[in-house]
């Protein structure tokens, strides 16, 4: 009997007890496909030997020592790299755990930063519908992901959202890609004019959205007028890419493909691919400089922040992420992942949409594909999918909610960069005997 509090108290689920590339293996010796690398965080697969090496060497020197005391040579070099590789003057790094907490930090630094400039009043966040940061209590504030708020909806903090940009859902007919995305983003300037720009702190939004909705993509120019809109009303720019950053959509930060530059940006899964927790928050030069030249300290901190043997392991993690070949594979693999899923369910009578970037790709499921008729909830589609995947030795990641936080499903796919062609074979075929068995009865 277990004495673990799991997250599903009532479910048991299979032991893992070993990781093989792209497979994980349970303790009766059968063997799944991650296709999902969990939650799009084993990007390297589950024994890759540079990793576990660094770890192995920085724990037998230094796991850990507090960051009130010291700094450590692993974290130092980390945040060198990390700041060297990303766009604009995103050129300082704050280490955390993981993706919640990276939120946490931002939002405290976003407020720290106006309060350093004398203008206490800013106390609003802006963000967006069916988009997800975590869930803690600032991060779940400012996300909008609803079926997660709902019972701690008292407990968080002041937090505006708009409608997302999704153009299976939202896009209408007589509308060009383009025209969509600047209608969606001008959502922003019509909320910051009825809350008052001068109270408000950040818009905060993920560059290609993750679980809730199943890897949307921004339209074309989306996230250059919300830039625009930023600039003139003088609020800053957080970009979620805990799921989406570390090379997932096929550059290292998904922005670099949307031409523009945020004042934060927050990674966590791919930077530490599973072999330890950790998490970044990237700044720009103004906001860091604003509290170096200021308050000189930021108000914030966590116990294990710039952990020396979780940031050994994530050095080794981003080495090889930035090595040429393996960003240009993960566009290949991307290209011929979406090719495969396209030929198989593109006549599928319950997919509706096929979407995504790179290694970071999502089928919405529906029960009607010419009116884009949701399955009803109580189905439970993707509990049931997600079960048949897993009789098949698959591991994907569906959800429901993908419309409204009730309504809708999908199945995000987020698998290891160092998958084969044989892989995704394997992939679209699984998945496909899991979908044919479930969402197609009654």
């Amino acid at each position: 009997m277990s004495h673990v509090f799991h997250r599903q108290p009532r479910h048991r689920m299979p032991v893992a007890v070993g990781g093989d590339g792209p497979w994980i293996i349970d303790a009766d010796g059968r063997r799944y496909l991650d296709a999902s690398g969990g939650a799009a965080v084993s990007c390297l697969g589950h024994d890759h030997p540079d990793v576990v090496r660094a770890i192995e060497q920085q724990l037998r020197q230094l796991p850990y020592a507090h960051t009130a005391f010291f700094t450590n040579e692993p974290l130092e070099a980390l945040g060198e790299e990390l700041t060297a590789a990303a766009p604009g003057n995103l050129d300082w790094a704050y280490f955390v755990s993981g993706g919640s907490e990276a939120v946490e930090a931002a939002l405290k630094l976003a407020r720290q930063y106006w309060l350093e400039r004398g203008q206490s009043e800013r106390r609003r966040f802006v963000a967006r519908r069916q988009s997800y940061h975590g869930n803690t209590l600032g991060a779940l504030a400012v996300g909008g992901n609803e079926w997660r708020r709902r019972p701690f909806e008292p407990l968080l903090a002041e937090s505006h959202h708009i409608a997302p940009c999704y153009a299976y859902r939202e896009q209408q007919a007589d509308e060009s890609d383009a025209d969509y995305g600047r209608r969606a983003a001008d959502e922003l300037e019509t909320a910051l004019l009825e809350l008052g720009p001068e109270t408000v702190v950040a818009f905060v939004a993920e560059t290609v959205v993750g679980a809730t909705a199943g890897a949307v993509p921004p339209a074309p120019g989306y996230f250059r007028r919300i830039r625009e809109i930023c600039d003139r009303y003088g609020i800053l720019l957080i970009l979620d890419e805990v799921m989406c950053g570390m090379g997932r959509t096929g550059t290292l930060f998904a922005c670099e493909q949307e031409g523009v530059v945020p004042d934060m940006i927050t990674v966590a899964k791919g930077l530490g691919a599973g072999y330890q927790p950790i998490g970044a928050l990237l700044v720009s030069d103004a906001i860091y400089g604003a509290v170096h030249d200021g308050s000189g300290f930021f108000q914030h901190g966590h116990t294990y922040m710039g952990h020396a043997s979780a940031c050994a392991g994530a050095l080794a993690v981003l080495r090889s992420i930035r090595e040429p070949q393996m960003l240009e594979r993960i566009g290949e693999l991307g290209a011929s992942l979406a090719q495969r899923l396209h030929a198989r369910f593109d006549g599928h009578p319950n997919v509706g949409d096929i979407r995504g970037r790179g290694l970071f790709r999502a089928l919405e499921l529906v029960a009607e594909r010419d009116s884009k008729t949701p399955f009803p909830p109580q189905r439970d589609i993707p509990g049931r999918v997600k079960r048949a995947a897993m009789e098949h030795g698959l591991m994907c990641y569906p959800a429901g909610g993908t419309i409204d936080g009730r309504n809708g499903a999908h199945v995000l796919l987020a698998p290891p960069f160092i998958v084969s062609d044989d892989d995704l074979d394997l992939i679209v075929e699984r998945l496909g005997h899991a979908l044919d068995e479930t969402v197609g009865d009654d």
